[in-house]
C-alpha cells in the first residue's frame, strides 16, 4: 500500500506525503495489527515476526532514502538532510501516532493528526531555496 501511494507522483515531498498518510489509513482501518506486532515484537529471540518486521522496514527504509535522493536531486528537499535520520524520524512519527492511538482507543484522531505530523516533518526535510 505504501509504494503503490507513492507511485506516479512526481514530487517526492507528496509521494512522502502519500505513504505517511497511506500508512495511518492502513493502522486505522486495522488497528489489531501493530497490537499483534508490539506482542510478538516483545518476545525473546528471534521469531518470524521480527524478521518480517525487519525486511518490511528496510524495505521501507529503500524506498524512502530513494525518495530522499530525488529531492535533493529536484531541489524539493535540502541536500544536508541526513537520510538515514529522515526516514528513523518517518517512521518513528508513525509509530508514535499508531501508540498515541492505541492509549487512546481511538484510531480516529490518528488519522486527523498524521496532516499535522507530517507538515511538521515536512518542514524539517524541505530545502529552503
Amino acid at each position: 500500500r505504501v509504494e503503490k501511494a507513492a507511485q506516479g507522483i512526481a514530487s517526492p515531498i507528496a509521494a512522502l506525503e502519500a505513504m505517511f498518510m497511506a500508512h495511518i489509513d492502513f493502522v486505522a482501518a486495522h488497528p489489531g495489527v501493530p497490537r499483534m506486532i508490539f506482542g510478538e515484537l516483545q518476545r525473546a529471540g528471534k521469531t518470524v515476526a521480527k524478521s518480517v518486521a525487519q525486511t518490511l522496514v528496510q524495505r521501507y527504509g529503500k524506498l524512502l532514502h530513494n525518495l530522499f535522493e530525488v529531492g535533493k536531486a529536484q531541489g524539493e528537499i535540502d541536500i544536508k538532510l541526513d537520510n538515514e535520520a529522515a526516514a528513523i524520524m518517518f517512521i518513528g512519527s508513525i509509530q508514535g501516532l499508531v501508540m498515541q492511538s492505541l492509549l487512546h482507543g481511538d484510531t480516529n484522531s490518528m488519522r486527523s493528526d498524521a496532516s499535522r505530523i507530517f507538515l511538521i516533518y515536512k518542514r524539517g526535510i524541505q530545502s529552503q531555496q
